[in-house]
């Protein structure tokens, strides 16, 4: 199966964030559209630029300034301290998000994180969908926004999100490398420093085209391993893995924006089904129950509402969960126009600790067997493979 893996790149992040903090704690504007910076304290003229307003780099303000030259180039400038809680709040908000389309999520640095999407495609149409999709739920649900990179390994994803900022989706796939990033310049690369490109230049490498078609053998006699590292790279090779840690989950959920408003019931259960679906195929692989269950509906204006129930014993079974969440949207409905749509399992515990009595046994066995059979059949041949009969009026 060909590798699918997702770059998610926060843009300007610890701006953003603290714009998006200070927002949310009633803040009436935002600091993002006026000449701001995160960095040293206002009171004293010393440290550096963290990050910058798009203003403040209108007006020639940089990175890595002290804060006392972008003071002179902007008498207003708004300066920000660093608030590294912050930014670790949204940093695991973004990751929540994430895991909603897979638990393989490598948090690369604070505001970037590797998704290995290889078998994950599930119910849409193409990876784009995907990647559209968590974009526009980063925005909604968080406030800032990400640019997103698309390819079959970690190298070229990254690069790939680095194309062009702010929020925006691009691929890198192999045929797309010459068109896309060879007429770069070489100090684009990933991984090529000041100091090597000093070297490259001096050899006539000036692009990363030119690294690719080089003398493979001439770059690594100049620069040893790291010559063959980055000469590999030039030309989009890398099979590194995504590096994750399992972890158990606390809860699992999946939520889904509609495509326009959808008051009708039974047209909301044909969108609620495959998110049980995919809710409980995660929760049966990581072998937990849940003993609650949530339903949470978000209206055109941008209400939310949800409603939630505590089992008598935990399940893992897709009916029983699709079930009583159509009874909790039902609860929560009440003829509301919604933009979106989200089930929730909580409660969880392992498969090894849930008793049944003989009647749970023998009641569920038969659902039980059906959700084995169709996990079996997605993990063989892809999610997207089997779908349940529910979903057929849907997809017609």
């Amino acid at each position: 199966m060909e590798r699918l893996i997702l770059h998610v790149d926060v843009n300007n992040a610890f701006l953003s964030w603290t714009a998006v903090d200070k927002l949310s704690k009633g803040g009436t504007f935002d600091i993002r559209t006026v000449p701001s910076i995160i960095g040293g304290d206002e009171a004293q003229r010393h440290g550096i630029v963290l990050a910058k307003s798009t203003p403040a780099k209108k007006l020639g303000i940089k990175t890595a300034d002290p804060i006392y030259f972008a003071k002179q180039k902007c008498k207003d400038l708004l300066i920000f301290p660093a608030n590294f809680e912050v930014y670790k709040k949204y940093s695991n908000a973004l990751y929540e998000i994430l895991t909603n389309y897979t638990d393989r999520i490598e948090r690369f640095s604070i505001d970037e994180c590797f998704m290995d999407m290889t078998g994950c495609t599930m119910n849409y149409n193409s990876i784009m969908d995907i990647a559209k999709e968590v974009s526009a739920r980063v925005f909604a649900e968080l406030g800032f926004t990400v640019n997103i990179g698309i390819a079959h390994n970690k190298l070229l994803a990254k690069m790939a999100s680095d194309l062009e900022k702010p929020n925006k989706i691009h691929t890198l796939y192999e045929n797309e490398i010459e068109t896309k990033i060879w007429g770069l310049p070489v100090n684009e690369l990933f991984m090529v420093g000041k100091k090597s490109v000093d070297k490259l230049r001096a050899m006539h490498i000036n692009t990363i085209g030119d690294l690719a078609k080089s003398d493979k053998n001439l770059i690594v006699k100049k620069f040893g391993k790291f010559g063959l590292q980055v000469h590999n790279y030039a030309n989009g090779i890398d099979n590194s893995e995504v590096i994750y840690t399992k972890q158990k989950p606390k809860g699992v959920s999946n939520e889904t924006t509609l495509a326009e408003d959808i008051s009708d019931y039974d047209r909301i259960c044909e969108h609620l089904l495959p998110l049980a679906e995919q809710t409980m195929y995660r929760l049966r692989k990581e072998n937990m129950s849940a003993t609650v269950i949530s339903v949470k509906i978000k209206t055109k204006d941008f209400q939310i509402f949800s409603k939630q129930r505590k089992l008598q014993v935990a399940t893992d079974s897709t009916k029983e969960v699709f079930d009583t969440a159509k009874e909790l949207l039902q609860e929560v409905l009440k003829n509301k126009d919604i933009r979106l749509i989200g089930i929730r399992v909580d409660g969880l515990v392992d498969n090894s600790e849930v008793q049944f009595s003989f009647f749970d046994i023998k009641n569920r066995d038969k659902q039980k067997r059906l959700d084995n059979a169709v996990d079996k059949i997605k993990d063989k041949f892809g999610y997207g493979m089997i779908t349940r009969a529910g979903e057929l009026k849907r997809k017609k």
